[in-house]
């Protein structure tokens, strides 16, 4: 995360959930219920993607996919 240059604070907001929500992942613990969670892969993507510079995904006005993903 820091070798990214993102704090807790700007990671979470990439990612759109709380501070609490994201130290929660990256503890691996609930830290309501103590419990184990594990990361989904849709979250595991999203990191993935803001890791490789990728910015929010277009959209038509109508949150549409784009027509044409081409050059």
């Amino acid at each position: 995360m820091s070798h990214m240059g993102y704090t807790y604070d700007t990671a979470a907001t990439s990612l759109g959930v709380s501070r609490g929500t994201y130290a929660d992942w990256i503890a691996g613990t609930s830290r309501t219920t103590g419990k184990p969670i594990k990361i989904s892969k849709l979250v595991a993507l999203a990191c993935s993607a803001i890791a490789e510079g990728l910015h929010e995904w277009p959209s038509g006005n109508d949150g549409s996919l784009p027509v044409s993903l081409g050059a």
